[in-house]
């Protein structure tokens, strides 16, 4: 029988075994009294999950760090076991697609981007899972323990099936082929929604409650919201922004839907057709007009507390997000100011989508993940 696919949790959870393991992958090296501090538990429970994470091989010990000019008894520091353990993602993209491997803390081991293959859904979706495994296959000192995917279209977080219009994609068993080929539990996640998790999960939270909008625009476009630390992961799927309706004259000739001025494509061909350079100003000035405006709308309609953005398309200007917070700034309604943040990922964000959504369900409930 083939390891289960597992809906990703994208959520800060507060169960004892995730606190503490928590605690340990922000503030590691770290002592069971600075944990007991830190998360407000007992020392009693600090102890038993310290015990529980530790028999699972999530945590170590150090005695080796410890103070030598420390007075008392030594408190060995706990750190997450960064050398055994590992996890495998990918991010499946329209044109590329990004493998990764990673450690329990989130951080690369290594990566790469192939070519996301053509062809009939079942011989590119089985291509893309070997892929990663023949990457895994090379971490083999370490334990595989899950495995991720994160990728656009409808996804069934429960089966790990794909709708990808874009791709051509129907039907794709992504979730089990990938854990019948790593031989691992997996959770597949909508790519947005995985990148705002990310922001969550692989970093210190820019806020500690509150909602926020994480948007993304590349070649496709997409938005996904956080609210108290969980992202929202709508029970039908994601929704899209990619209709959204834009004035763009010079690269889309009038009116038309964001889909159809964010991408490189769009430049590309609004270059030839003026005799301009891709990179002039009539072209990326727009675009971030576009994009501000887009932005605003949306903000408009969702009054987040914060606002992060991701992707090329936002990337592209030479003068950074000035020229979209200035646009956004002129088109919102609501009248208290709001900046807008790049990711804390910047190109690598396809990857921490992949990580994050192969460390999840691990951080979610730790000792359950790993049984």
């Amino acid at each position: 029988m083939s390891p289960p696919v597992v809906p990703a949790t994208l959520q800060l959870t507060t169960i004892p075994a995730a606190a503490v393991l928590q605690g340990v992958r922000v503030s590691g090296p770290v002592t069971r009294d600075q944990l007991v501090a830190s998360t407000g538990l007992s020392a009693a429970t600090v102890n038993r999950q310290v015990h529980a994470l530790a028999a699972s091989g999530l945590i170590v010990e150090r005695p080796d760090l410890c103070d030598p000019g420390a007075i008392g008894r030594p408190k060995n520091p706990l750190t997450l076991d960064r050398d055994s353990l590992c996890v495998a993602g990918i991010h499946v993209g329209a044109r590329r697609s990004v493998l990764a491997i990673a450690d329990l803390g989130g951080r690369t081991l290594y990566s790469h981007a192939v070519a996301t293959p053509a062809g009939p859904t079942r011989t590119a979706v089985e291509a893309l899972c070997t892929q990663l495994k023949e990457l895994a296959d090379r971490f083999s000192g370490r334990r595989l323990l899950w495995g991720g995917a994160a990728i656009g279209g409808t996804v069934d977080v429960e089966t790990g099936v794909v709708d990808h219009p874009v791709l051509g994609w129907r039907g794709a068993e992504v979730g089990p082929v990938l854990a019948r080929t790593l031989g691992v539990p997996v959770s597949v996640c909508e790519h947005v929604e995985a990148m705002a998790a990310a922001e969550l999960l692989l970093t210190h939270t820019r806020v500690d409650g509150g909602s926020g909008l994480f948007i993304y625009a590349r070649e496709t476009a997409g938005a996904a919201l956080t609210i108290d630390g969980r992202v929202h992961v709508p029970a039908r799927g994601a929704g899209t922004i990619a209709h959204l309706p834009v004035n763009a004259p010079v690269i889309a000739g009038g009116y038309a839907r964001l889909q159809q001025v964010i991408g490189r494509g769009a430049a590309r061909t609004a270059s030839e057709l003026r005799g301009i350079p891709i990179t002039a100003s009539p072209i990326v000035d727009e675009r971030a007009r576009v994009l501000g405006e887009s932005v605003a709308l949306l903000r408009d309609v969702i009054n987040p507390d914060s606002i992060v953005v991701a992707g090329e398309a936002f990337a592209a200007h030479p003068d950074g997000l000035a020229p979209v917070q200035a646009a956004f700034n002129s088109a919102t309604a609501v009248s208290w100011p709001l900046e807008i943040a790049p990711s804390r990922f910047g190109v690598r964000v396809q990857e921490s989508a992949a990580v994050v959504v192969a460390l999840s369900v691990l951080y979610a409930d730790p000792v359950a993940a790993v049984v």
